[in-house]
């Protein structure tokens, strides 16, 4: 009687073995050719509908989840607590149209793909799979501030730790409601793309990171810092003449200060009155292509920031002005008596072209995030940090499975150099353009940018970019605010326009310090 018991028992143990390698064989190594079969729809609405990890703010508020469905044929759906607020960071999860921002980037942690292989067989014990939450930089009450600052206005607002690149609001109108399109619903999710598609004003475009733009004087933060590391200008040397233009070599076409104003003096006076003539004679005739291209480069122009985030783009620097012509630059009378020994200048057959990239025009393009790492480089000892928006990656069995590089990304200039900007730029704000940003309490430096577009010199981008802390020698938080030109109210300006936007900024990372 027993060994018929133990024979029993060893067939079923053979039987309970080849049902076991036939059914891995079948999910693990027939997995590719079953899932990807025309005729099989089941993968993709399973995989939808499969369990998925959280996204959350730096508090802890819920940005993205998954909720289980009762009906129908998918076991769960995407869902967005806060609506439009963190869509340019968090994207969408959909049926229709996969994914975008954070759910694209960390797809796999958030639906455990790393755990494949072991995931399997917890399912097959009757387990749970393993996801993984992504826990942000982002800060709801900056982005709250962000938002309703902007309001309907078309542009990007960016802040960030200038220490450790923590992104802590990045937000851009026209936005969208990732909930629409991440709908079970098929017919309603399509819908709401399409209708986004059709809308001129593009709202699923993330401005702050895959949009370009001229930064006009915003710029003239990179040609100082390049000037002072190059040491042909120091803050009180030279002294540039006050003059309302200047004419390029090569061209009898003046480029003019803005609104026709009057202005010169030391590069620490052309910083707080944002004077073009002064800044382009500076490029043009003491610093040169070369420096300013190199500089641009150290400040991360040409690379894409290590963000963490699909599709973004590279802010562009122009770095051909023509063929060398054999000579150098003449530099002018007044000018050149200040210099013991002269810098030379190599003449192009396109300085016109240059004395427009020192301003932030020509072809100098920049994405609000690239500008607001400039303000945070002069902030952090002109060390660029490594912007990121993701601090830790958990999955849901505790473990880290990813940790925010807090290293820097890049030099863009020297501490020195650094040092003296910071100054320059708190003058800017004392007794400058961007006056509207004194905050009681707070060391605050800015640049403020007022960008011509095209030919329409009319309608003007309106930008600022700033830092701020309790010590100008360790500033917590850099922030860039563009407004984008509006043919209909015409020209802006950064320190009436975008300035009062950064002022909000700051006055919300203020009351939320202080809690």
């Amino acid at each position: 009687m027993n060994r018929q018991i133990v024979r029993l028992g060893l067939g079923l143990m053979a039987a309970y073995l080849v049902l076991f390698v036939q059914l891995n064989n079948i999910q693990v190594f027939g997995a590719e050719e079953l899932n990807t079969h025309p005729e099989n729809s089941r993968p993709l609405v399973a995989n939808f509908g499969a369990p998925r990890g959280e996204i959350r703010a730096a508090d802890g508020t819920v940005l993205a989840r998954s909720v289980e469905l009762e009906d129908g044929a998918f076991a769960r759906q995407r869902e967005y607590p806060t609506g439009e607020l963190f869509a340019e960071a968090t994207g969408f999860f959909s049926f229709n149209s996969g994914a975008d921002g954070l759910e694209l980037t960390w797809d796999d942690e958030l639906r455990g793909e790393q755990n494949a292989l072991a995931d399997g067989m917890r399912e097959l014990l009757g387990g749970e799979s393993t996801t993984a939450d992504v826990e942000t930089t982002l800060s709801v009450e900056l982005q709250e501030a962000a938002r309703d600052a902007l309001g309907d206005r078309r542009g990007s607002v960016v802040a960030l730790d200038p220490q450790s690149g923590a992104i802590l609001a990045m937000w851009s109108w026209p936005t969208y409601d990732p909930n629409p399109l991440s709908s079970v619903d098929t017919a309603e999710a399509a819908a709401a793309r399409q209708a986004l598609l059709a809308d001129a004003n593009n709202p699923l475009l993330p401005r702050t990171t895959r949009e370009l733009y001229f930064p006009g004087s915003t710029f003239k933060v990179v040609t100082a810092a390049a000037a002072l590391d190059a040491g042909v200008a120091e803050l009180d040397t030279p002294v540039f003449a006050n003059v309302t233009e200047y004419v390029p070599p090569l061209t009898s076409n003046p480029l003019g200060n803005f609104g026709g104003s009057n202005c010169g003096g030391p590069l620490r006076d052309l910083i707080r009155r944002s004077c073009n003539a002064g800044t382009a004679q500076l490029a043009v005739e003491l610093l040169g292509a070369d420096e300013l291209v190199g500089t641009a480069r150290d400040f991360g122009f040409g690379d894409v920031p290590p963000v963490g985030l699909p599709d973004l783009v590279a802010s562009q620097m122009p770095d051909d002005f023509g063929a060398d012509l054999g000579t150098t630059v003449e530099i002018a009378p007044d000018l050149a008596a200040q210099f013991e020994d002269l810098p030379e200048v190599e003449l192009t057959d396109d300085m016109p072209s240059l004395a427009q990239t020192a301003i932030g025009q020509f072809d100098v393009k920049s994405t609000p995030l690239q500008m607001a790492l400039v303000a945070a480089a002069v902030a952090n000892d002109g060390e660029v940090p490594r912007p990121h928006v993701v601090d830790r990656v958990i999955d849901s069995e505790g473990a880290v499975l990813h940790e925010a590089n807090l290293d820097p990304w890049r030099r863009a200039m020297s501490r020195q150099t650094s040092e003296e900007l910071r100054e320059a730029m708190v003058g800017v704000v004392s007794d400058g353009t961007a006056q509207v940003l004194q905050v009681p309490e707070l060391v605050v430096g800015a640049k403020t940018g007022t960008a011509e577009i095209g030919t329409n010199i009319e309608s003007t981008h309106a930008w600022i970019i700033a830092f701020a802390g309790d010590d100008i020698a360790r500033p917590d938080i850099a922030v860039a605010v563009l407004v984008e030109a509006d043919d209909t109210i015409g020209e802006q300006t950064g320190g009436r326009v975008a300035g009062p936007v950064a002022l909000d900024v700051l006055n919300a990372w203020q009351a939320a310090r202080r809690k």
